[in-house]
């Protein structure tokens, strides 16, 4: 009897080409808004071709299934936040230590492009996934290295972080947030919600600084 032939392995493109990038661009986007419009229980790859636009068969092109356009979709969102996180912490917008921590929640706070319902759809399905630590470890990586070049010279504006610091500032702060987006607390972009990740992060910050040198904020009699 005649061996069964495998089915031959499909590989995925990578988009090098404009056309390609414009494709995987809108299939994106067709995958926001889907998430936006009914969650994971309207999330399926037929949906996102329709709304993008393109066949099913193109969309399995570019991606294995829904669980990889998810990855995706948190991927470039992280990409985009982590840019205005960058301009955030250089001090772009206001140089003071509160002003670069408020400028970074803020970011962080309303990515997705205030898409919130797609927003807790990725994260949930991140976290599902066991994905949450593979895309944390790119976020703290960046902070560090942006807060390592604010931190230099002679009167650095925030203090570098160990290792252990690092750990415990990110996630106390991303992890509030992700809290909130997950529970869906309507309080999640009020000014209030804000002001306490800022208190808690610029607290954190200040100890640190004050433990390395304690003899900085001294007052000299």
């Amino acid at each position: 009897m005649a061996a069964r032939r495998q089915p031959p392995e499909i590989k995925r493109r990578i988009p090098r080409q404009s056309r390609a990038a414009e494709t995987v661009v809108a299939i994106l986007e067709g995958a926001a808004q889907i998430l936006e419009a009914g969650g994971l229980a309207a999330f399926t790859t037929n949906a996102v071709a329709e709304r993008a636009g393109v066949s099913i068969g193109t969309l399995y092109q570019y991606f294995t299934d829904k669980n990889a356009l998810l990855l995706a979709l948190a991927r470039r969102e992280m990409e985009v936040a982590l840019a205005d996180v960058g301009r955030a912490l250089r001090g772009e917008s206001d140089p003071s230590l509160e002003g670069r921590v408020r400028a970074m929640v803020r970011t962080i706070i309303h990515a997705f492009r205030g898409r919130q319902r797609a927003r807790k759809a990725v994260v949930q399905a991140i976290l599902a996934q066991g994905l949450g630590i593979e895309l944390m470890a790119p976020v703290a990586s960046f902070i560090a290295a942006a807060g390592a070049e604010v931190g230099s010279g002679a009167h650095p504006i925030l203090p570098a972080l160990s290792r252990e610091q690092l750990f415990v500032m990110s996630r106390a702060t991303l992890g509030a947030i992700r809290a909130a987006v997950l529970e869906e607390q309507p309080f999640l972009r009020s000014r209030a919600f804000e002001d306490e990740i800022v208190r808690l992060a610029v607290a954190y910050l200040g100890a640190i600084t004050a433990a390395a040198d304690p003899g900085r904020n001294r007052t000299t009699v």
